[in-house]
């Protein structure tokens, strides 16, 4: 994945090269107590200096079984990159789904701060809902961007690779 951090990153693009420059610096503390542009109230100890590395989610991911690669997944999506990366993961090995299913499935989010749980219709069952509200879970029911999962899944049945691109935002896989 390409990390922009936000849509279109800085806006700038360099004259000549069409490359567009990110907005990464917005992954560090700019002002204690005010959040950044993904909602993230960010502490002391990610506040900019010199050599320091931004706080970031960015989790490119590859799968082995032995020593053969069978997946490779990666999303943009700020602070859900992690969450939409496991959950992919979770659908395609424990679950089973095709490459698409688990890219397309439903998903939820919880960052810690603020102490919420975003989710998606039927990203959580209604009985685990009950549960994690009766354990005092705070569930926030409005839209959240939830990055555009980017996989590729090996098939042992077939020898073959599966592309997947997440749905949710128009993505599709051009086949070969």
């Amino acid at each position: 994945t390409y990390t922009l951090n936000g849509s279109y990153g800085s806006g700038v693009v360099i004259k000549g090269t069409g490359i567009l420059m990110n907005n990464e610096m917005d992954d560090f503390t700019v002002k204690l107590g005010t959040n950044n542009m993904f909602g993230l109230k960010q502490g002391a100890r990610n506040l900019i200096a010199a050599g320091k590395r931004p706080l970031s989610s960015m989790s490119p991911t590859l799968v082995y079984k032995g020593k053969e690669l069978v997946l490779a997944v990666g999303a943009p999506g700020g602070p859900t990159i992690i969450n939409s990366v496991t959950q992919t993961i979770l659908n395609r090995l424990v679950f089973k789904m095709d490459i698409q299913a688990a890219a397309d499935a439903p998903r939820f989010h919880h960052q810690w701060m603020p102490d919420k749980i975003y989710w998606e219709p039927n990203g959580i069952n209604p009985d685990s809902r009950k549960i994690l509200e009766a354990k005092g879970h705070i569930f926030n029911d409005s839209a959240r961007d939830f990055g555009d999962i980017e996989a590729l899944a090996y098939d042992e049945e077939t020898g073959r690779w599966t592309g997947a691109s997440d749905s949710r935002n128009g993505g599709a896989v051009v086949p070969e």
